[in-house]
């Protein structure tokens, strides 16, 4: 019996799609739409443990489709469109589609309160509010987006 060798864009498109099967995670993603976010944010707005969350953000980070950046004590989260133009295309139709689904809607607007007013909530006590963030465009990558 022979074992089939999958190529690294399979590989990486069966992460995709495990990290992408999951509620949380995609409630994450939701989140970080076009700007940097703090943990603390996401315990907040998604009324979840830490540990958990930070559990979800490992497993995206993993996939390859969520990059961190430390600064202090706190750790700050954004997407990372994959290098495979595949991948990209599928993650950017998913985020899309979150658009329309009112959990996600009711997400966006608890953070947006969040931000708005972080002083009302004891874990946000001097935490950073979420940064626009905006990938730099890639070597070769489709200018249409």
């Amino acid at each position: 019996m022979s074992r089939r060798i999958y190529s690294a864009s399979e590989l990486q498109l069966e992460r995709l799609f495990r990290a992408l099967a999951d509620r949380t995670r995609l409630r994450l993603l939701n989140l970080m739409q076009g700007q940097e976010v703090c943990v603390c944010y996401f315990v907040e707005v998604l009324a979840s443990s830490q540990p958990k969350i930070s559990r979800h953000l490992a497993y995206l980070r993993r996939a390859g489709i969520v990059a961190a950046r430390r600064q202090g004590t706190w750790m700050h989260y954004r997407i990372a469109p994959p290098r495979d133009p595949r991948a990209a295309r599928i993650l950017k139709e998913v985020l899309g589609s979150l658009h329309e689904d009112r959990e996600m809607q009711r997400d966006r607007t608890r953070l947006t309160a969040a931000c708005c007013a972080p002083s009302k909530f004891v874990s946000l006590q001097s935490a950073p509010v979420p940064a626009p963030f905006s990938e730099p465009a890639r070597e070769g990558a489709d200018a249409r987006g």
